[in-house]
């Protein structure tokens, strides 16, 4: 009898360094952690779940001040936001494929935490993966944190997972 593979998630996210269109470090470490200690030659044994969502801001236009547009604008502005989270997705996709390992990918819209605590109740992942920026006490509070949320309430154990110390941008919340 086959048994079934191990079904990891990884929360992934983009670089909130401007002019950085490519993974945080956080979410690339936490997925390189992944296959590095968990799946290392184990290809079969796994299956990578691969969660982006996307955060859309109050009135839908990321980092706009004012906007003068058609209505081609508009639908180019959202074929650039779905292709941001696709462009992501790949990178990590092509990563799974290239040792072997199975993988899914998805893109949600929403608030992190929220969303990544109800997709493992919908998918029932074994374990999700998370990155952590490492904040200190006070950054917390204000900026509160993705990982600790989905600790307390994700329906699956969590492991978070920090970035290296030589990795760590020169402003924490950078990442």
């Amino acid at each position: 009898m086959e048994r079934e593979p191990t079904r990891v998630m990884v929360a992934v996210n983009e670089s909130t360094i401007k002019g950085k269109p490519h993974p945080s470090i956080s979410s690339k470490r936490a997925f390189e952690w992944t296959l590095e200690k968990m799946v290392r030659s184990n290809t079969s044994d796994f299956k990578i779940l691969l969660l982006h969502v996307h955060v859309v801001d109050e009135d839908g236009f990321d980092e706009v001040d004012s906007i003068y547009a058609s209505p081609d604008d508009f639908k180019d502005m959202r074929e650039s936001n779905k292709s941001k989270g696709l462009h992501l997705l790949e990178f990590f996709v092509n990563k799974c494929h290239a040792i072997g390992v199975s993988c899914e990918a998805w893109i949600k819209k929403g608030d992190p935490k929220d969303v990544i605590c109800q997709e493992v109740s919908r998918v029932r992942p074994d374990l999700l993966v998370l990155g952590s920026r490492g904040l200190g006490r006070f950054q917390k509070v204000f900026v509160g944190t993705v990982s600790g949320f989905c600790v307390k309430h994700a329906e699956c154990p969590v492991l978070t997972i920090k970035r290296n110390a030589d990795e760590t941008p020169s402003d924490l919340a950078d990442d």
